[in-house]
């Protein structure tokens, strides 16, 4: 039999999205249960958010309950705490409020309650889920991580200090609702931090050596939306418009990582994010500029079509003169959004330095790095990590450039 050569795109059954979308979390939960168990954080209790979520299921006799345990980047003990509540208050179905760290915390969850074990368990594909999944409703609040689009989910494995990387088809949430208006109350660092995570998920969707063209279609027109409006909305936090564009942008970048794969700038951040405690947008932002200098010669033409984005769709500019130009762009949205790099984050040098065989191998452990247009070894990784601890966004030209 010939071997066939094809490409399988995943995304939620249903994504329910523009202002005003959260109001139907109340029927599609109906669809699909009686009782739910909310997975959110203190923010979304503080700001009213889980209050109307628990109305609206009401109104459509949905029963509830609550968990608002997820306090930062998702881990284990979160996973754990969760599923214990769903299991013990005879849940059926799942809805995540909240950022990415909610939304990955309800995957593991809506896995685990069908398919048993602990979440490390599904690391690196050891065991895989066979029995469908919990249904899941993610709800963003962020415009960034587009983890409700993808079939993703991050959880730091506490003992171990690592951020296990798991992408199986049962992690994908039944529903998407996507509702700008949410992410209205993000405060600017945050807007920040998920609107330049959202950026890398396109980028690098479209550098992947896994990139294919429906992936092509939606990490450009993730770029497009961000680019010009990821500095309104951090400007101007009540332009509706500018959220929208980024809640969109962000949802179609997530739909293109999840299906063509990221590559070494998440490779790399996941270990300063599980040793260091960045929240994972920061440190996709502190690694974004550097990387993609490292990569450049090995992905000119790509990464040229981003500059020319960066450019207003300029056609005339050189293929070496547009990925160039991508490259100073980038690193001039991080200076205006106010990203600081590993040293003004506040991680000490010497403990840095001490981590870095372990944060290199945990990189290339991840297999998020062979996916890249030029694939790193150990001592490169090493080396980009030295290069991003002080790193210079302002600068003309890339302080201690990698050959």
């Amino acid at each position: 039999m010939a071997l066939i050569n094809y490409e399988v795109f995943r995304t939620p059954q249903v994504i329910v999205y523009a202002k005003g979308a959260f109001e139907r979390v109340g029927v599609e939960t109906a669809l699909r249960g009686k009782k739910a168990l909310i997975v959110s954080d203190s923010i979304m209790q503080s700001l009213g958010n889980i209050d109307k979520c628990v109305e609206i299921l009401s109104q459509e006799n949905v029963q509830s309950e609550v968990y608002t345990g997820v306090v930062s980047e998702p881990t284990d003990r979160y996973v754990a705490e969760a599923l214990a509540l769903f299991t013990g208050s005879g849940c059926d179905t799942i809805i995540s409020l909240g950022g990415g760290s909610c939304i990955d915390t309800a995957k593991a969850v809506a896995v685990l309650a069908s398919n048993g074990g602990y979440i490390s368990d599904y690391m690196g594909a050891k065991k895989l889920a066979a029995t469908s999944p919990i249904p899941h409703i993610a709800i963003p609040t962020t415009a960034g991580t587009g983890s409700e689009a993808t079939d993703v989910t991050i959880i730091t494995n506490v003992a171990d200090d690592v951020k296990m990387m798991i992408k199986q088809p049962a992690f994908m949430p039944a529903v998407a609702i996507v509702d700008p208006v949410l992410s209205m109350s993000s405060p600017k660092k945050v807007t920040a931090a998920t609107g330049v995570d959202a950026l890398s998920h396109a980028v690098e969707a479209y550098l992947s050596k896994k990139a294919h063209p429906m992936t092509d279609v939606l990490a450009l027109a993730a770029i497009r939306l961000i680019v010009p409006n990821l500095r309104q909305a951090f400007d101007n936090p009540e332009d509706v418009a500018a959220r929208e564009a980024m809640s969109t942008g962000s949802m179609y970048a997530g739909m293109a990582f999840s299906n063509a794969s990221v590559c070494l700038v998440h490779g790399m951040s996941r270990p300063i994010g599980a040793l260091f405690h960045v929240p994972h947008g920061i440190s996709n932002a502190m690694l974004l500029p550097a990387v993609l200098e490292f990569s450049k010669e090995s992905c000119l033409e790509r990464l040229a079509d981003i500059g020319r984005l960066f450019a207003g769709n300029e056609e005339t500019l050189l293929m070496q003169e547009a990925a160039e130009f991508a490259v100073e762009q980038v690193k001039k949205l991080c200076l205006d959004l106010e990203i600081p790099n590993l040293e003004s984050w506040g991680i000490d040098q010497t403990e840095f330095e001490k981590a870095l065989p372990k944060m290199a191998a945990d990189a290339l452990i991840s297999g998020s790095p062979n996916n890249n247009p030029r694939v790193p070894d150990q001592q490169e990784i090493e080396a980009l990590y030295r290069l991003c601890y002080n790193y210079q966004f302002a600068s003309d030209e890339m302080s201690g450039k990698l050959s």
